[in-house]
């Protein structure tokens, strides 16, 4: 199987696909950037236009709405975007990855039919809610709560860090619906934006990923009925890790992209810029970063590619999304820095693009699972 996952990711219906998203990154996004950027502003109108070409539904069915598009066809998307502007790839990770992903994946078919077409169409914003301010990366540690008291739930608790939390309208929220042999048990629910008791909290003013929505949430004896139970209850932890299994994939094409588009911009500057009488291309210092950077970015791009695959042909993904993610990441975090670098003192400005490359990769090592968690479950999968 191995020896066809490069054939695969330069198939001709991805390069349609990744041809589309790079136009679409190119026209609707780089004008842009920079603008919501600096207002800290959520892209509605961004949002809009994804869904109206299908790429807010992307790998879902088109019976819900969706573009039904393959796993490989959908990260090359994200790539493409996160090569302009990262924080709209996340906003198109997290929505699909996550919010679609979840409810396609878990949740009944009057779910699928009441919510999905409004996610996939852009009409509608997923959310997804596991972090809370006492529990990161043990997220097993949460304390919301769901109680049950007849034909209702009734939570109270809070969330963290949620992105889209002050402007989703639909959540995935998990919470805490009992205990067994001393361990939380854990349920997901479905919780609409304006449910009365339910409400944004502080919208967070972040480093980078600004124009990517992030605050927290609070629930306040918020009553949603049993049918917005997802799946079974006690289920939700399980359904939680398998989730981001596959969403840790869509955060590694996004640090590809990234990383591809830090060094396109450093590519571009040095056969311009001029230093000592001929341009900074001509020096074996700058050739060798170019060179490092181009090789990582490659092998970053191949290991995400071949956890896309594994993951449409239903193998099991748990290692190889994590080492997808731990390496792309870094790999991110690597090309920003060395892209400022090359740049000297204009990479410190923001009318070139690395600055904001530089502040928008860091997440990448952080969200969906520290890179020190993925080192965790890597060493558990070789030794068990």
């Amino acid at each position: 199987m191995e020896e066809n996952y490069v054939a695969m990711s330069r198939s001709e219906s991805v390069a349609m696909i990744r041809a589309t998203a790079r136009n679409f990154a190119e026209n609707e996004l780089r004008p842009v950037v920079m603008k919501y950027d600096e207002l800290q502003e959520f892209p509605h109108e961004i949002v809009r236009k994804l869904g109206e070409i299908g790429f807010m539904g992307a790998m879902a069915p088109e019976e819900y709405g969706g573009a039904g598009l393959s796993t490989l066809e959908f990260f090359a998307v994200i790539e493409e975007i996160s090569k302009i502007d990262p924080s709209v790839g996340l906003t198109l990770s997290v929505h699909n990855g996550l919010g679609v992903g979840h409810m396609l994946t878990y949740g009944s078919e009057e779910q699928k039919r009441k919510y999905l077409p409004d996610l996939c169409s852009g009409k509608g914003l997923g959310a997804w809610c596991l972090t809370e301010p006492g529990s990161g990366s043990d997220s097993g540690a949460m304390r919301t709560t769901a109680v049950r008291e007849g034909e209702w739930w009734i939570l109270n608790g809070s969330k963290s860090f949620i992105t889209h939390g002050s402007v989703g309208s639909i959540f995935t929220v998990m919470a805490v619906t009992g205990k067994q042999n001393g361990k939380n048990q854990i349920s997901a629910f479905i919780v609409e934006q304006g449910t009365p008791g339910f409400t944004a909290a502080k919208k967070e003013n972040k480093l980078g990923m600004r124009a990517s929505d992030t605050a927290g949430l609070l629930f306040d004896n918020v009553r949603i009925p049993i049918k917005n139970l997802i799946g079974k209850e006690g289920e939700g932890f399980k359904q939680a890790m398998k989730m981001l299994e596959g969403s840790r994939i869509g955060i590694a094409a996004l640090a590809v992209g990234l990383a591809q588009g830090a060094f396109d911009a450093c590519l571009k500057y040095v056969k311009e810029r001029r230093q000592f009488g001929k341009p900074l291309a001509d020096f074996q210092g700058i050739q060798w970063k170019l060179a490092e950077m181009s090789t990582e970015i490659e092998a970053a791009r191949l290991l995400t590619e071949k956890a896309a695959v594994m993951k449409m042909n239903g193998e099991e993904i748990n290692r190889i999304s994590a080492q997808a993610k731990l390496f792309a990441s870094e790999v991110a975090v690597q090309a920003a820095n060395e892209a400022v670098q090359m740049h000297g003192g204009y990479g410190y400005i923001k009318e070139f693009p690395v600055e904001k490359f530089y502040r928008d990769a860091k997440l990448l090592t952080i969200g969906e699972g520290t890179s020190e968690v993925q080192k965790m479950v890597i060493a558990k999968s070789i030794l068990q």
